[in-house]
């Protein structure tokens, strides 16, 4: 029995569980359809237990699940047993933050809309240090080093052999933001020009002159999943990540992502707007 499931256990058994209410079943009535106890069902669900594939694709079967690829997604979460990276920080990082870089390590594609801060995975190691030192309450520095460390780690979807397509659009306040001085913002705001640069990285700015728009009071993450009905959203709370799947929350984030994507300028405009704005530091 597992005592700390890690987010995406915890998904998995979620995703189950609406299956099986999708298909009108109680616990009771699923565990004596399946052949299997009511209380190893309620752990699977709960991801405290784990389950074999073999088992998952049958339980999709019997709820008359149509859709295959959720159906293949949730075997083959099932079958994953090697350990992440960012397990190495179970002890030392709140676990919603390593539930994070599980859903950005497994993401298809990820689209982020953020108008206070730069985007952590486009965070230079001194912007991050400077978000760090102004936590409430006070880090220490060899605690604030650690959680840049992570940070920098979780970079990695976006450098690897086979990157994962990235989308961010960025308000014009985050980039005016002078955290660390003026050198390092420079470097930053150089770092967004670079790296918009590369072919699997969109960048988009949505300046002042756009005025009010949908989204505007929020940090957006949106992972993109195997299926669509394993998306997620994640939201920036200044008491943690906060996540959430549910279809119609998934439905309302895209269309705010969308609205935000229309009021912004071009990747080529917001090269340029970004490089401006460099020049005059």
């Amino acid at each position: 029995m597992r005592t700390n499931p890690t987010g995406r256990q915890l998904r998995l058994g979620a995703e189950l569980r609406k299956l099986r209410e999708r298909a009108g079943l109680s616990s009771t009535q699923a565990s004596q359809l399946l052949g299997v106890k009511q209380n190893q069902m309620s752990n699977v669900e709960a991801g405290r237990a784990g389950v074999s594939p073999e088992r998952v694709h049958s339980w999709a079967c019997q709820y008359d699940c149509g859709d295959k690829a959720l159906t293949d997604a949730l075997v083959d979460m099932a079958a994953e047993r090697v350990r992440g990276w960012w397990e190495e920080y179970r002890e030392t990082l709140p676990a919603p933050l390593l539930d994070l870089a599980e859903v950005e390590h497994h993401a298809r594609r990820i689209q982020t809309a953020i108008t206070i801060h730069i985007p952590g995975l486009l965070q230079t190691r001194d912007h991050a240090r400077e978000i760090f030192q102004q936590d409430v309450p006070e880090i220490s520095p060899p605690d604030i080093e650690h959680r840049v460390s992570f940070r920098i780690k979780r970079q990695a979807v976006i450098y690897r052999s086979d990157p994962t397509p990235y989308q961010a659009i960025i308000h014009e306040a985050a980039l005016r933001m002078l955290l660390g001085g003026a050198k390092v913002a420079k470097r930053q705001l150089q770092h967004l020009i670079d790296m918009s640069e590369r072919e699997h990285i969109t960048i988009q700015v949505i300046p002042f002159a756009a005025g009010s728009f949908a989204g505007s009071g929020q940090s957006i993450f949106y992972s993109h999943g195997p299926a669509p009905l394993l998306d997620t959203v994640h939201l920036d709370q200044s008491h943690g990540p906060v996540f959430l799947d549910a279809e119609a929350q998934l439905a309302k984030y895209r269309v705010l992502i969308a609205r935000m994507e229309a009021v912004a300028l071009t990747p080529e405009e917001s090269r340029d707007f970004i490089h401006n704005i460099a020049h005059h530091l």
